[in-house]
Order: C-alpha cells, then structure tokens, then sequence
C-alpha cells in the first residue's frame, strides 16, 4: 500500500492579492484519492503550503459544487447564509457559507466538529474571496469531474 502523499492532478489556482494563491488538486495518501484545496504563499521568505486548507471526498465535492453552482455571479446579489452541510465521518461536516469578514465577502468552507470532546469550528477550512465567485464554481466543477476519472 501507498504511505506517503501524493500531488496527482493540479486543478487550478485563485491568485490573491497578499503574494498567495489557493490551489486546488487531487491528492492522494496511502492510496486513498481525495480533493485539497490549500492557501500557499509566495514570498521572500517562504514559498509553500500553509496550514490554511481543507481536504474533502469526492462526495463532498459534489454537494460543494451543487450548492455554489445556484450562487450569483456577482457579489452584490449574495447574502449571508448557510450553503450546506455535508458529512465528512460522524461527529465531523464540512459547512459551506457565506459570510463577511473586514468588509470582503467570502466563502468559507469549513469543519465542524461536535462530539462529546468538542463541538465548535476546527482549524482545518479555507476562505475562498467571492468577488471570484465564477472561478471558484469552474474550478469546483473541474476538481468534480476529476475525482470520477
């Protein structure tokens, strides 16, 4: 069996204005495939991944990608709301939202957690900025059909 991780396919990426970008993959560890999509920066300093990012099954993708499909394109029509929740193993789902945060609307794709030890966000998500929104729906689409390869 595979142990170790494995970058199989670059989706695409969503420059940002602070030297990063988000990229989305397809990934895989010890043999099993799933989508990531990660902030990594780019600068004098450092250039890689950061720990800002979230991993999902192919499932998810799909529920993720149904739900912002229905999203305006612009951004003056999005409100803030809930999107969908989506089971990622028991006591653990990924929320999609919309939300706004220092004046930016974004969407923010991330875990929830409630079990008897926590029930609250976790660290592991990602902030996807909405004036991107027909980038963000084409390359959801994209990571969607590679995941059924």
């Amino acid at each position: 069996m595979e142990s170790s991780f494995l970058i199989l396919k670059n989706i695409g990426s969503l420059t940002l204005e602070d030297n990063s970008e988000i990229r989305f993959s397809i990934d895989s560890y010890r043999g099993y495939k799933y989508a990531s999509i990660r902030k990594y920066l780019k600068s004098d300093t450092y250039t890689g991944p950061t720990k800002s990012g979230i991993t999902m099954t192919a499932d998810i993708v799909k529920g993720i990608a149904a739900v912002i499909k229905e999203l305006p394109d612009t951004t003056e029509e999005i409100q803030e709301s809930e999107l969908g929740k989506f089971a990622k193993r028991p006591g653990l789902s990924v929320i999609v939202r919309t939300s706004s945060f220092r004046g930016k609307k974004g969407l923010d794709i991330r875990q929830w957690q409630e079990d008897q030890a926590y029930k609250g966000w976790t660290k592991k998500g990602i902030r996807l900025p909405l004036d991107k929104v027909k980038e963000v729906k084409e390359l959801f689409a994209q990571i969607d059909e590679a995941l059924k390869e």
